[in-house]
């Protein structure tokens, strides 16, 4: 993704997110912000200059091809060409993942344990919402190089929402499986498929590429599309009925297809990190440990894990689709928090108020949970999201401001350079 130097302009409120709309000189008005105007400006980690300034200087490098990818451009390209130019590629992205986000918290709603049986159309929705998502987050940068508007802050956005939707995408696959029968199983299904994404961000941080696979995001999606339509279509009784001979619930395949696909992954994964470090004698692009970054993800979930095995009251089997939401809004952050240090060739620094929420729920099982397991899990999941919005809040606005740039609109190229860059892209 290219980094091209933009013509600086005066910055106004509406090119950040969650300014606070008002106007210093209207009669009787006083310039105040909002609540979440307020709430979002409390102390951060700021971007240093030097941060910034390499942040400014980074190039987009990827490598390798899924299997499916190649039948599926024909359909991105062609879609692409119906966006119209003033949309953003950032917009386009917010728009996939909120309708993502939207569909599963529906599934969500009925399904709170995982076990139950959801209306046929929630799952239809869900196989939609999915699709809908694959296909815009394959177009933002289509968009974006049409457009002439490739940033850093593009790449930042697009991986920042991917690391959510990997959350709800896990979460609805082990909802329409009705894994909450097995919850083991789907305590590791959900938590493996947010460290294999995890992964592949500490692999680039490592060796500075991002790699594809030959069964990748893609074909993952797929699969999960087509889970989605047989949950409509069969309905309890197929997820429930027994595979002769190897006498085993059909409900068990998804969950032993992601064990063979996180052997299969991390192994390649971790062949890079512990030979493909660019740095200095092998360390990360940032001259860090390779193994640094296992410190925050490790945490997270070896905190999940405890606090899933230690809980007097189940918590994790009564409301497995919180815990993964508030565990899930933790570890998005972490990995945010990666793919900067990888943009700006930066250290990850080990404290991190992600923590927070873990934290609070593991002391009060060690202090015998003199509060309510249940509630303190809410108060977890709030902490977290807060926590994740700001952090991308703060450091959306920060790029954009030093980049000059708005962070959901842009200014539509002439007609004469669109013109000449679908004949370089054809």
């Amino acid at each position: 993704m290219s980094s091209h130097k933009r013509p600086v302009r005066a910055r106004h409120d509406s090119d950040t997110i969650f300014s606070a709309a008002r106007d210093p000189n209207a009669p009787g008005v006083e310039e105040s912000p909002g609540l979440l105007a307020k709430l979002m400006e409390l102390p951060v980690a700021r971007l240093s200059r030097q941060q910034l300034k390499r942040l400014e200087e980074h190039k987009y490098s990827s490598a390798g091809r899924s299997l499916l990818e190649p039948f599926m451009q024909g359909f991105w390209c062609w879609l692409v060409s119906k966006v119209p130019l003033w949309m953003a590629p950032n917009l386009i992205t917010i728009v996939g993942l909120a309708t993502n986000i939207i569909s599963t918290l529906i599934l969500v709603y009925y399904c709170p344990t995982a076990t139950e049986q959801a209306p046929t159309w929630t799952y239809l929705a869900c196989a939609v919402g999915l699709f809908i998502y694959q296909s815009l987050d394959a177009i933002d940068g289509k968009q974006a190089r049409r457009t002439n508007s490739s940033t850093p802050l593009g790449e930042l956005f697009d991986h920042g929402c991917d690391s959510l939707s990997t959350v709800f995408v896990v979460l609805g696959t082990c909802i329409a499986a009705q894994l909450g029968t097995h919850p083991d199983w789907m305590f590791f299904c959900c938590f493996v498929g947010i460290f294999m994404f995890y992964c592949a961000h500490w692999q680039t941080y490592v060796s500075g590429t991002l790699r594809f696979g030959i069964i990748d995001v893609t074909e993952v999606q797929i699969f999960i599309i087509i889970l989605y339509l047989l949950a409509a279509i069969g309905g309890t009784a197929f997820w429930q009925s027994v595979i002769p001979v190897i006498n085993i619930q059909i409900k068990i395949i998804p969950a032993l297809f992601t064990l063979l696909g996180a052997i299969f992954s991390c192994t390649n994964y971790f062949r890079v990190i512990f030979t493909g470090g660019m740095g200095k004698n092998g360390s990360t692009i940032a001259g860090t440990s390779v193994l640094s970054p296992s410190f925050h993800i490790g945490t997270v979930i070896t905190l999940a894990l405890m606090i899933y095995k230690k809980s007097s009251v189940q918590l994790f089997e009564r409301h497995p689709c919180l815990y993964i939401i508030a565990f899930g809004f933790a570890s998005a952050k972490l990995t945010n928090r990666l793919v900067v240090a990888h943009m700006t060739k930066s250290e990850m620094h080990r404290y991190d108020l992600a923590f927070t929420g873990p934290v609070l729920l593991f002391l009060n099982q060690y202090f015998n949970s003199f509060i309510n397991e249940y509630c303190l899990l809410w108060v977890a999941l709030v902490l977290s999201a807060f926590d994740l919005v700001r952090y991308c809040v703060s450091v959306c606005n920060q790029i954009a401001t030093h980049l000059n740039i708005r962070v959901f609109s842009i200014q539509p190229p002439s007609p004469s350079r669109v013109q000449a860059d679908s004949r370089n892209h054809h």
